[in-house]
């Protein structure tokens, strides 16, 4: 899964956007680490306009991004 959201430490969540890998990967039976890496790149700027367009903010609203890997 690649995931993104907007969260408001007084408004709470803005946004919220996820892709899911599952269909990707079905035929493998589990998770390939490459395809999965290329994928979570893929999709991180589209899911990030997402979640911008949805919050109605922009990137220099943003202060601080936190990530797992």
């Amino acid at each position: 899964e690649t995931g993104i959201a907007i969260y408001d430490d007084e408004k709470g969540l803005l946004a919220n956007q996820l892709y899911s890998q599952v269909k990707l990967h079905a035929d493998y039976g589990g998770v390939v680490p490459e395809l999965a890496s290329r994928d979570h790149v893929r999709k991180t700027v589209p899911l990030i306009q997402a979640a911008l367009k949805e919050s109605g903010l922009t990137a220099k609203n943003i202060d601080a991004v936190a990530y797992t890997a």
